[in-house]
C-alpha cells in the first residue's frame, strides 16, 4: 500500500518541536553550566507564552465547533491531544536534564538547598531574611470555609497549604499563598565557605516561614504545594467608539487577567484532598490541562538565576562591534548619504541607531521624524531620543502597535510620554497591525526636502538587541527613501492607495511579488537554467506559499532554509520537496533576520524583511520586504547565509519526523558554529577597515 504523503506538519507540534531544541541546549555539555540553567528558564517561558496565546485559541476553537483542519493543521481536539501528550514529554525530559543539572552545579560547588536542608547559620539568615523582607509581603487566604474559591492570577506561583492535626483527622485547614516573585529574587543566596556557594529559593524561604504565619493555630503539620494556572491571554477588544484606542487596549489587559484557564499544574505530593478542593474550586473537573509537576514551578525564573561561581560557568562576553562604516565623531547622515550601511545585531552596536536618532534630534536643517513602534523597551533610548527631538522643535511621528502582545503596557506608557512631549501618535492602522521596522528622517539640503531611511527586520529596541539576531539598512536611496514615505502617508491617511516599486509592502503587495519571484525561478529552473531560493524566516506557516516552494522544489529549484521556530514544510520527500533543504539554528542569540534571496537568472534579488511567512504577516499586517541594491552588502548578505548553511554545531535538520537530530560534521569538515563565526566575520570586516584608514 502505498504510503500517504504528509505535505503540512500541524504547526501546534511544530512550534513545540522548536522548544524542544530550547531544551536541547540545556543537555547540550558543551554550553557552560548557567547558561544551560537559563536554557531552561527561556524553555519554561516559552511553554507559559504558548499555552495562553496558542492552546486558549485552540480551546476557542473546540468551544466554537470549530472542527476545520485549514486553520491549524489537525481537527482542534485532535491537536489538543498532541499538545497534552507531547507536553508530558516535554516535561519528563525537563525534570530529567534539570536533576543532571543539579548535580553538575553541586560538582562546582553551587547547591541549591530547600528549607530542611539548611544549617543553623543559615537558618537565622533565612529567618531573618523572611521577616524583614518576605512576611510583609504575605496575604494568606483561608479557603477551606470559602464559599468562592480565591482568583489565581495568570501564570503566578501559589503555595496551597495543607494543615493536619494529627490526633483529630477533622481538624484542618487549608490556605493559599501567593509567591511574591516579582517583587522579590526568586533565588536566594546564603552566607557560604570561599569556594563554595549555596542558594535557596523564595518558596522555601516561605515554606521555612509557614509556622510563623499560621502562628495562632496549633496544627501538627503544615506543609505548602506549589500551583500555578495558564489563562487564555486573548485580548477581548470593546468596540465602542467613544473610548480612546489606548483605553480600550487598558481594559482588555484587565480582562486577560481573567481569562479561561488553559493550563493548571501543580506538586504531584499534593494530599489529595487538597488537590480536589483546589480543582472542584476552579472547576476544571474535566479540563484536559491538568498537568503533575515537581516542587517548584514558573522555571522561568532561571533566566534570572544569579551569576555565580567561575567566569567559565557564563558565555564569554563578545562586546558588539564598532561598523567599520560609522567611526566615532563622525556625522552618521553623512555617511548614509554617500552609501548604504547595514547593521546586523548583535554583532554591530545598537548605539548607533540611538547615535543616528540623536543626531537628528540636534541637526538644525532635520524637520521631521516618523517611526514606527512595535515592541519599546521598558527604558528606552529611542522613545527619549524622540521626546528630546520634539524639545528640538522638530515634527515627529511614532506610528505605535498597542497590540503587541504583553508588550501593551509599555507601548501604551511610551504613547502618553511621547504624547505629553507634543509628538504625532499614530495608533496603528484600522484592522490591520502594523509590525514593519521603519525610520524616515527628513532634512533640508539646498532648500530641498531630502528623506533617510531606516528599514530593519526586528524592532527598535535596545534591550532585545543584544540578544536578537537582526539586519537593518541605513539607506539614502531616493527610491526607497521615497517609498518608506508614502508608507507613513498611508498610516496617516489609512485609506490612501499607494503602489510600490521597489518596497515589497504586506497586505496588499507582498503576496503576489513573491509569488513572482518564486514563479522566476521555476520558469528558469523548466528550461534547464540555474534556479535557487535561499530563505530565513522565523516561521513558515502559510499553505498557499508552501504550495508554491513545493512547485519550484518539483520544478527543479534548489531551495535552502533557515527556520528558526514553526516550519509546516515537509522537505525531502520524493516527488514533493527533496531539492528542499531547512535547518534551524538554536544558540546563545535568538536567530531573528528574515532574509530571501532569489538567483533570478544570475541577476540575484536580496532582501531583508520584517515579515514570515504566515497567513497574518502576509494578509493582516504591514510588512516590509526592503531590497538590498549595494553590491558589497549584497555580498556580505550572501556570506551570511553561506554561514549559516555551514553550522554543523547549533543546526538541526528539520524533518517530518520533528527528531531535531543536529547537523553532524564530517571528520574532515571545520567545526562550524555561525552565530560565533558571524562575531569573527563582522570582527575582521572591521579590522580590515581600520588598517585601510590607518
Amino acid at each position: 500500500m502505498k504510503e500517504k504523503i504528509i505535505k503540512f506538519i500541524n504547526r501546534e507540534i511544530s512550534w513545540l518541536s522548536f522548544n524542544e531544541r530550547v531544551l536541547q541546549e540545556a543537555a547540550d555539555p558543551s554550553l557552560p553550566l548557567l547558561e544551560r540553567l537559563k536554557f531552561l528558564g527561556i524553555f519554561s517561558s516559552n511553554l507559559d507564552e504558548f499555552f495562553s496565546v496558542r492552546v486558549g485559541t485552540v480551546h476557542r476553537m473546540i468551544d466554537a465547533g470549530v472542527k476545520s483542519k485549514e486553520i491549524i493543521g489537525d481537527s482542534p481536539k485532535k491537536t489538543m491531544k498532541l499538545i497534552h501528550k507531547k507536553v508530558l514529554q516535554l516535561r519528563d525530559r525537563f525534570d530529567e536534564i534539570f536533576a543532571g543539572l543539579e548535580k553538575e552545579l553541586e560538582k562546582e560547588n553551587i547547591f541549591i538547598i530547600n528549607e530542611t536542608e539548611l544549617n543553623p547559620e543559615q537558618q537565622d539568615f533565612v529567618r531573618e531574611y523572611f521577616t524583614s523582607k518576605v512576611r510583609p509581603r504575605l496575604v494568606p487566604i483561608m479557603f477551606r470555609e470559602l464559599r468562592k474559591f480565591p482568583y489565581l492570577k495568570n501564570q503566578v506561583i501559589y503555595l496551597a497549604v495543607a494543615m493536619y492535626k494529627y490526633h483529630d483527622p477533622q481538624d484542618f485547614n487549608y490556605a493559599l499563598i501567593e509567591v511574591p516573585a516579582d517583587l522579590l529574587p526568586r533565588y536566594l543566596p546564603l552566607p557560604s565557605k570561599a569556594g563554595t556557594q549555596y542558594i535557596i529559593m523564595l518558596d522555601d524561604v516561605i515554606r521555612l516561614g509557614l509556622t510563623n504565619i499560621f502562628s495562632i493555630f496549633d496544627y501538627d503539620s503544615i506543609n505548602a504545594y506549589t500551583i500555578k494556572l495558564t489563562r487564555d491571554a486573548e485580548l477581548d477588544i470593546d468596540d465602542d467608539v467613544m473610548k480612546s484606542f489606548s483605553t480600550k487596549i487598558s481594559e482588555g489587559l484587565k480582562q486577560r487577567e481573567k481569562g479561561d484557564p488553559v493550563r493548571f499544574v501543580y506538586d504531584r505530593e499534593m494530599p489529595e484532598d487538597l488537590l480536589h478542593v483546589i480543582i472542584d474550586g476552579l472547576k476544571l473537573k474535566n479540563f484536559e490541562n491538568i498537568v503533575p509537576g515537581g516542587r517548584y514551578h514558573n522555571a522561568r525564573d532561571f533566566m534570572n538565576f544569579p551569576d555565580i561561581g567561575n567566569s567559565s560557568l557564563l558565555y564569554v562576553k563578545n562586546n558588539p562591534l564598532r561598523h567599520p562604516d560609522l567611526p566615532v565623531n563622525r556625522s552618521i547622515l553623512d555617511v548614509i548619504r554617500k552609501k548604504d550601511v547595514m547593521l546586523c545585531y548583535p554583532y554591530h552596536s545598537f548605539d548607533h541607531m540611538i547615535d543616528l536618532l540623536r543626531e537628528a534630534a540636534i541637526d538644525p536643517n532635520v524637520t521631521d521624524i516618523k517611526m514606527t513602534f512595535y515592541r519599546v523597551a521598558k527604558n528606552s533610548n529611542v522613545a527619549n531620543a524622540l521626546i528630546n527631538a520634539v524639545k528640538n522643535g522638530k515634527s515627529v511621528t511614532v506610528v505605535i502597535e498597542l497590540q503587541a502582545r504583553f508588550d501593551e503596557m509599555a507601548n501604551i506608557y511610551w504613547t502618553q510620554k511621547l504624547e505629553e512631549a507634543g509628538a504625532t501618535i499614530i495608533d496603528g492602522v484600522p484592522g490591520l497591525k502594523v509590525h514593519a521596522k521603519l525610520c524616515e528622517i527628513t532634512r533640508m539640503e539646498n532648500d530641498i526636502p531630502v528623506t533617510y531611511a531606516c528599514i530593519g527586520t526586528g524592532n527598535f529596541n535596545e534591550s532585545t538587541a543584544h540578544i536578537y539576531s537582526d539586519h537593518s539598512l541605513l539607506t539614502f536611496n531616493p527610491t526607497i527613501a521615497k517609498e518608506v514615505k508614502h508608507l507613513f502617508d498611508f498610516f496617516e491617511h489609512a485609506y490612501k492607495h499607494i503602489s510600490y516599486d521597489h518596497l515589497i509592502v504586506a497586505p496588499h503587495y507582498m503576496r503576489n511579488n513573491i509569488y513572482r519571484l518564486i514563479n522566476t525561478e521555476i520558469r528558469n529552473a523548466r528550461t534547464g537554467k540555474q534556479a535557487y531560493i535561499h530563505l530565513k524566516m522565523n516561521n513558515l506557516v502559510d499553505r498557499k506559499m508552501i504550495e508554491k516552494l513545493y512547485q519550484a522544489s518539483q520544478a527543479g529549484v534548489k531551495i535552502r532554509m533557515v527556520i528558526r521556530g514553526i516550519c509546516s514544510l515537509v522537505p525531502g520527500v520524493k516527488g514533493l520537496s527533496e531539492n528542499i533543504e531547512i535547518t534551524s539554528i538554536v544558540d546563545k542569540y535568538l536567530e531573528h533576520s528574515r532574509v530571501f534571496i532569489f538567483y533570478n537568472g544570475g541577476d540575484e534579488k536580496y532582501f531583508i524583511s520584517s515579515a514570515d511567512w504566515m497567513v497574518r504577516n502576509l494578509d493582516r499586517r504591514v510588512e516590509v520586504a526592503v531590497p538590498i541594491y549595494d553590491r558589497s552588502i549584497q555580498e556580505e548578505l550572501k556570506q551570511f547565509m553561506e554561514i549559516q548553511f555551514a553550522d554543523n554545531s547549533k543546526a538541526r535538520i528539520l524533518n517530518k519526523e520533528l527528531d531535531n537530530k543536529y547537523v553532524k560534521s564530517s571528520r574532515s569538515s571545520k567545526i562550524r558554529r555561525a552565530q560565533d563565526d558571524l562575531y569573527r566575520f563582522f570582527s575582521n570586516k572591521a579590522s580590515v577597515k581600520d588598517e585601510s584608514n590607518k
